[in-house]
Formats: C-alpha cells, structure tokens, sequence
C-alpha cells in the first residue's frame, strides 16, 4: 500500500501536493453547486469592497465569487493547487500570492478576508492558529470582516476508551478520524483501494478548537464575534450544530 510520502510531491506543497490536486475538482462533494453557491451568496453580502481567501486552493470559492464582480485575492501555500486556477474560466480575475497564511502579507487592504472548509484546522498549534487570526486582522481596513467555515470535532461519538470516529464508507474507501483530546489534536485518515486492489494511505494532521477559544484568538487580533451561523444558509448555531461559519469584525487598528 502507498503512502503520501511515496508519491514524488514537492514537499513545499505541504498536505495539498500534487497528487491531491490532480483530484481536488472532481465533480460533487464539496465541489456541488448546491454547497459552492450558498458560500458565495453569503460572502458576496458580506463583502464591501476586496475579499482576500486564505488557502484559495484551485478556486473553488474565489472564482465564482469573482465571477459576480467581487475583487478578489488568493493566498495559497501549495503551488500546485494555486496552478490549476489560472486555467479554469474566470481565474484570470483572481490574484494569487503563494505563502504561509500565518505571516505572508497580500498587497492592498481589504474589506474581507475568508478561511473556508476547515483550512484553519491545518494549522496545528494553537500559536499557528493564532497568528492567521492576526494576520487576516492586519488585511482588513477597520470594520473590515475576517470568516471562518469550520467543523466541530465529534467527540461526542468517542465510547470510553475509545479514539477513533469513523465518517465514511464506501466502495474502494474508508475514512476515519483519530483524536488526542490531551493536545487537541486529530489525525483523518484516508484508505484507498482501487479496482485493480491497489491501496493508498493518506494521513493528515489537524488541530481542533472550540468556537469561544477561537472568539478569544479574535480578541487577541483585535476583532470581535459579529455573526455565528451553523451553516452557510445562517441557520442558528447551537448544542447540536456539526460545524459553524463564524464572521468576526476588526475594532482597532
């Protein structure tokens, strides 16, 4: 079985080489219509003037939100996921800067800067973490709003004793989650079989963090909590919510 370090990657692309972008816009998932568009809407709204997307990835997000007029700019640590934008239809409209979300700064000074499906998670150290909140805090002119999509970790599925939460099964694949709840910490966990009974692990590294530990990294950016939705269509956020997309808004320079 294949493992993510045996793949030729260029190991500057961190956890999005390559062999992961080669797949990373197939059809349905997270690419849908129906999952893309509700994202759009609401950053379209709430954007009043230039948008800045921390990890643009291969623009998803960015480009049809340029595609409504929205000015938009990318940051992305992976060469090789940034590559694919500039030859999709309307990915000439969307600047991208290759860096560290955590220190790179982007020419111009923005009305929003947004950080979509659970990329804040990539960073795994709480200081890391921290320091994309300072740094989407540096981009934004005063009032100016930084979004944040993310999961909630499912520990409420781990029975005593237990560290893994299994979260898709299908054909050819298994995903599952390991957690350390000392660190704060979880591992996804990606088994791949193809039909010809090759197999592929894929591995990746991910630190979770409660919404009122995240109010606090915003506090400490100079922002404070505007807007707690469960989901993109601003359903209410409560007990029972299995993500939050959460809009904070700089208050000092």
């Amino acid at each position: 079985m294949n493992s993510e370090t045996d793949t030729g990657d260029d190991p500057a692309d961190g956890w999005f080489p390559e062999s992961v972008a080669a797949g990373y816009d197939a059809p349905g998932g997270a690419n849908a219509p129906e999952v893309v568009t509700p994202a759009v809407d609401v950053l379209e709204n709430l954007a009043d003037g230039p948008v800045l997307e921390f990890a643009v990835g291969t623009g998803r997000i960015a480009i049809p939100l340029a595609a409504r007029g929205v000015p938009v700019s990318g940051l992305e640590l992976s060469r090789a996921m940034a590559d694919r934008i500039a030859g999709k239809p309307g990915g000439d409209a969307v600047d991208v800067t290759i860096g560290d979300m955590t220190k790179t700064r982007v020419a111009g000074e923005f009305s929003l800067v947004c950080l979509v499906y659970n990329t804040i998670s990539n960073v795994t150290t709480q200081d890391g973490q921290v320091d994309v909140f300072r740094n989407a805090a540096a981009h934004l002119r005063p009032g100016g709003l930084f979004l944040v999509e993310v999961g909630l970790p499912d520990l409420r599925r781990l029975p005593p004793g237990q560290d893994i939460v299994p979260f898709a099964m299908a054909p050819g694949y298994v995903g599952f989650d390991q957690y350390d709840v000392v660190r704060q910490e979880f591992t996804s966990n990606h088994v791949t079989v193809s039909p010809e009974g090759e197999g592929r692990f894929r591995r990746i590294p991910f630190r979770y963090a409660w919404p009122a530990e995240m109010d606090l990294m915003a506090r400490i950016a100079g922002m404070r909590l505007k807007y707690r939705w469960a989901d993109w269509d601003r359903s209410e956020f409560t007990a029972e919510s299995t993500k939050h997309v959460s809009v904070w808004e700089r208050v000092s320079p």
